[in-house]
């Protein structure tokens, strides 16, 4: 540790050798609020974003925890190796997640906090956008607390204005002191000036055994993962391009933890009873689009993406009496996507189709399918309208509509009794559901300049039935087991908006106001008091999700700036009693206390120096319904302790080859949980980071 601190002090010490290239500002563009390129303020929404260079600066571990900082998003971590987002009070499969605008969310994602998102590899992306409480008109199903869309690294040949070949690339090294971890990655681009880019990239990364702040080493919370990511674009004339991806990634002995004898107690929680549960995760994605724009017709733009994703799942488990079981789960989903913009009289039209196809095969013990029904598939197709219309010069609508049809076919899963639980067979399920959401939206610049803006709208949106909530079959939270349950319908959503924003030379804030109604919603019913408690779904829970936001930079002057943000959420919604049918009203499960962030940045002139103080704190995590409280493992029987985190990292570029980053972490030492979580996040510790550019 005391050579990480001292490290960290030479930073400020360091003599630079090359002379700094002046910084040219370039305007923020949206994509994933609109379909199409959007410069910020002209978006009816609040958009987050977070680039390359903020994700190398805050040493980021994995793509969840890279939105810890996120105004409006919480970070949950079931285990170490598996984080999922509350995004505006949903999380899960309420949140949908997209790469390059591609549908990441298939059947099988489980309800309430999952790993999958933490399968991306943050050290592949350029960039990402989180849209809050929209996406369900353009994207879909799923999109209830928002929608994320995280870009890939692309080779930069746009940006070789003079042309000819090229290449440059990057290594560098990440390490932590709390975590014991490393994350090395190695990435190259080469081609030639405008015409073409060729971008690959490799990250090896070993996670340890995560060191709380009371000095506790934690067993199994260790893991390790590999992911390695390839981009061709080729500018096939002035108007097409065309781009072609593949990435992969795995996770090798990634433990749920909470759930074994190695759990740590923290604030009173169980300490689970299985030997061992682990799980190997491995994901692909490959996609070819063909993109055209300015074209000079009634099409202005047009773009064809073929996908193909894969997900492989493998779940080990030894329970406390020593019986093992072995589930696995393959899916093969893909995607087609038409999508063509149009100027017309009536407005700036985006429009198009698009179609995912899930292919699901599952083996476990019991012989008849892993945690979800074997030999399945599930389709989603929708058809999408939005028109932006000028009312003038100061107001500007958005609106918009998409139809969509689901069809899910579970080909073999174990039938069980409705009110006992007892296998009975095996069982087969077909069903279709269609839904049509819309969504109108407005924004009125307040001054000539763009400065102020006050924006707001409705939007529907809806999330099908997928393949888990039908037909799982396997543990969840602390010891329940889920069964079966066909024959549920859609949850619809509709949320009302209402902020303001601004964007001067030296301030960016916002604030906004958010309601969403619930209907419909998927929720347990208890069916045995066990043990093992055993739950199925049904659809039940109608209630409400409302919340402030408020964020805001102040650029004080070239070298000092202050940032910081506030998220309230409160919701309920029904919820059954015991094992009856009846309901009462209780909030919404795991629901995000309030949390809040505030930080002062120096740097230099030529921005080669910087640091930062940073706090972020979580308030008392209090609300608990009836599922929180079961949930032992996971959630104290108070709620989770509030905590503050508060961290000092800044960086340096030594010269155009060498950059150095380094943040001291959880200064005050605090032994901390997110809410909901099942092991203690890292005490005071130092991550140390190299670059070296080439």
């Amino acid at each position: 540790m005391r050579q990480a601190i001292t490290f960290f002090l030479l930073l400020f010490t360091f003599t630079w050798a090359a002379e700094p290239k002046k910084a040219v500002a370039i305007p923020e563009v949206i994509i994933t609020a609109t379909r199409s390129e959007n410069s910020a303020s002209k978006v009816p929404a609040v958009v987050k974003t977070l680039d390359k260079k903020q994700m190398a600066e805050r040493l980021v571990r994995t793509f969840p925890e890279a939105l810890r900082e996120t105004p409006g998003v919480m970070i949950q971590k079931t285990s170490n190796s598996q984080g999922s987002p509350f995004i505006r009070g949903f999380t899960g499969f309420r949140n949908l997640m997209l790469i390059d605008g591609i549908r990441f969310n298939n059947s099988t994602f489980r309800e309430g906090p999952n790993q999958y998102w933490n399968t991306i590899d943050p050290q592949s992306l350029s960039r990402m956008e989180v849209l809050p409480s929209q996406g369900g008109t353009l994207y879909g199903s799923d999109a209830i607390g928002g929608t994320v869309n995280a870009f890939t690294k692309d080779s930069g040949y746009l940006s070789e204005a003079e042309g000819g070949f090229f290449t440059h690339g990057l290594a560098s090294h990440r390490y932590s002191t709390a975590e014991h971890s490393n994350v090395e990655r190695l990435e190259t681009s080469i081609g030639e000036g405008q015409k073409w880019g060729l971008h690959a990239g490799v990250t090896l990364s070993q996670f340890g055994d995560v060191t709380d702040g009371s000095g506790r080493r934690q067993p199994h919370t260790g893991y390790d993962n590999w992911a390695f990511d390839v981009r061709l674009d080729v500018a096939l004339d002035e108007q097409w391009n065309f781009t072609a991806v593949h990435q992969q990634a795995r996770q090798n002995d990634a433990w749920r933890t909470h759930a074994t004898t190695s759990g740590v107690s923290f604030a009173g929680t169980a300490v689970g009873t299985d030997r061992i549960r682990l799980f190997d995760q491995e994901r692909s994605l490959s996609y070819v689009r063909l993109a055209g724009t300015d074209l000079n017709g009634f099409i202005d733009a047009a773009s064809l993406t073929l996908s193909l994703q894969t997900a492989g799942e493998e779940q080990f488990r030894v329970t406390g009496g020593g019986a093992t079981t072995f589930q696995d789960v393959d899916m093969s989903t893909l995607g087609v996507d038409l999508q063509f913009e149009s100027l017309s009289p009536i407005g700036k039209l985006v429009y198009g189709i698009d179609y995912y196809h899930d292919w699901l095969e599952t083996d476990g013990a019991n012989n008849f399918a892993g945690s979800v029904a074997d030999d399945s598939g599930y389709d989603l197709l929708g058809i999408f309208l939005q028109d932006e219309i000028d009312l003038g010069d100061r107001v500007h609508l958005f609106i918009g509509g998409r139809f969509t049809h689901v069809r899910a076919d579970a080909g073999k899963f174990q039938a069980r009794h409705p009110t006992t639980g007892a296998v009975v067979g095996s069982g087969s399920y077909s069903n279709e559901y269609q839904n049509f959401s819309a969504s109108a939206r407005f924004i009125v610049d307040l001054d000539e300049q763009d400065h102020y803006q006050l924006y707001g709208g409705v939007s529907q949106a809806f999330r099908a039935p997928n393949m888990s909530d039908l037909t799982r079959d396997d543990f969840s939270q602390s010891g329940v087991f889920e069964i079966p349950s066909p024959g549920l319908s859609p949850e619809t959503y509709l949320t009302l908006e209402v902020g303001l924003k601004a964007q001067t030379e030296s301030l960016t804030t916002s604030l906004g106001y958010f309601y969403t109604r619930i209907e419909d919603m998927i929720i347990r019913r208890v069916i045995t008091a066990g043990p093992p408690i055993t739950v199925a779904k049904a659809n039940g829970g109608d209630g409400y999700m409302q919340g402030v936001e408020f964020a805001a930079r102040w650029q004080i002057d070239p070298q000092w700036s202050l940032f910081g943000h506030i998220a309230w959420v409160e919701g309920q919604a029904d919820q059954f009693i015991g094992n009856t049918t009846q309901k009462r009203r209780e909030p919404l499960g795991k629901i995000a206390p309030l949390v809040g962030l505030a930080g002062v940045r120096w740097q230099t002139m030529d921005s080669r120096f910087w640091t930062e103080f940073v706090c972020l704190t979580y308030g008392e995590a209090g609300r608990l319904n009836a599922a929180d409280m079961a949930d032992t493992q996971r959630v104290p029987q108070n709620g989770t302790p509030s905590f503050w985190l508060v961290s000092l990292r800044g960086g340096c570029k030594v010269n155009e080859h060498l950059i150095l980053t380094a943040s001291l972490d959880n200064l005050l030492n605090e032994t901390y949980r997110y809410h909901g979580s099942g092991s203690n996040e890292p005490g005071f510790g130092a991550t140390l980071s190299a670059t070296v550019v080439f």
